[in-house]
């Protein structure tokens, strides 16, 4: 059986799509690979040179660390992966920051030591600095995985539910499931009650609508083999390259895996 996606919405940094015929492992598989195990650049060092404003040096470490950073993944690994003695430009990358007050610092002032390089969004807002107020500060970024910490995090809102499937048999057409859908999905037909199925996808598989019908004329039930996806990035991948790598990732997982098990 061949698994089959179907795209509903696909944008810069979100995505909505069914997944039919894969198993629930598969499923919940991709989630923590988009949450868990596709690997980012985050700032994990910052030397400071010279900080003149209200923010002490550890809460602006924390504030840089989640600004998220693009990169081609391809030239980076994790230090601790690395073959290097101690750091080299596939494990570490510089970014500086030099401003004077007054002026609101945003996550574009950061001058990187490789053009690919840049905070995903250049507006993010870091500290406001007044009058005479210094910051120079260099801030070495690293290859990480979210399930090390947040800030190597690419997915920052991964998630599925199972596919609904809901019926009306020998419906009367009183009208209360329609009344009683917290979505108001359910429409008045001419057999019935019915969903369309575009409005199928917004079901939250509740079954208030099977509780208030009096002749139990509906039946809400969810498919173990088809899943409606909703995922959001951080930016430092599209939404497109976010799930293509989490699938990557459990190829690769599966690969070592079959290795693992001929070689016993």
């Amino acid at each position: 059986m061949t698994m089959k996606i179907d795209i509903l919405e696909l944008s810069e940094r979100t995505a909505s799509f069914v997944l039919s015929d894969a198993s629930v492992a598969f499923a919940n598989g991709i989630r923590r690979a988009m949450l868990a195990d596709v690997p980012t650049l985050a700032i994990d060092e910052v030397n400071v040179y010279n900080n003149t404003s209200v923010l002490y040096d550890e809460q602006l470490g924390l504030r840089l660390a989640l600004i998220p950073l693009t990169a081609n993944m391809d030239d980076y690994i994790p230090k601790d992966e690395c073959n290097c003695e101690d750091v080299c430009p596939a494990c570490e990358l510089s970014l500086t920051l030099s401003v004077e007050g007054p002026k609101m610092v945003y996550s574009g002032d950061f001058v990187s030591a490789d053009p690919e390089v840049r905070p995903a969004d250049s507006n993010i807002p870091i500290i406001d600095l007044k009058e005479g107020q210094k910051l120079f500060i260099e801030a070495l970024a690293h290859a990480g995985y979210g399930k090390e910490h947040a800030k190597w995090q690419a997915g920052v809102g991964c998630g599925y539910k199972n596919y609904p499937i809901v019926s009306f048999t020998n419906c009367d057409q009183c009208g209360t499931c329609i009344e009683e859908c917290p979505k108001e999905i359910i429409k008045m037909g001419p057999a019935g009650a019915e969903i369309s199925s575009e409005d199928l996808l917004k079901c939250t598989l509740c079954k208030t609508c099977a509780e208030a019908c009096g002749i139990n004329a509906v039946s809400v039930n969810q498919s173990e083999s088809s899943f409606i996806f909703n995922m959001e990035s951080d930016g430092s991948y599209t939404s497109e390259e976010l799930i293509i790598n989490a699938g990557k990732v459990i190829r690769k997982k599966a690969s070592e895996m079959q290795d693992i098990l001929e070689s016993m």
